[in-house]
């Protein structure tokens, strides 16, 4: 069983940078790793993933550029780092772990077998 864990957010303002981190507690070594939000009256969709070592990452074209996905060991937590941000950015942000996510984790939500509860995330314009 894993159990993930959010923290990080809150409110900054547009332009502004963030980092969410996702402690993870069991087993995660070998799993692929994701990150996904949704926003009021909206689907939860995918914004990045990331493999078990880190040497494979995929993002969504909204934040291409923007983001980018880590994980430490270590630590068993996974980080999204969040640069130029934008109003459309706000939603409550989800870490998720995909079992088959060893070469690649992917951008289903369908796919993730864990999730944290989420963390909340606004940008003012």
């Amino acid at each position: 069983q894993v159990q993930l864990v959010e923290s990080g957010g809150g409110l900054v303002q547009a332009g502004d940078s963030l980092t969410l981190s996702c402690a993870a507690s069991g087993e995660t070594f070998d799993l692929g790793m994701g990150w996904f939000r949704q926003a009021p009256g909206k689907e939860r969709e995918f914004v990045a993933t990331i493999n078990w070592n880190g040497g494979t990452t995929h993002y969504a074209q909204s934040v291409r550029g923007r983001f980018t996905i880590s994980r430490d060991h270590a630590k068993d937590t996974t980080y999204l780092q969040m640069n130029s941000l934008m109003p459309e950015d706000t939603a409550v942000y989800y870490c998720a772990a995909d079992l088959e996510g060893y070469y690649s984790g992917s951008s289903l939500v369908s796919e993730y077998d864990f999730w944290g509860q989420g963390t909340q995330f606004t940008v003012s314009s």
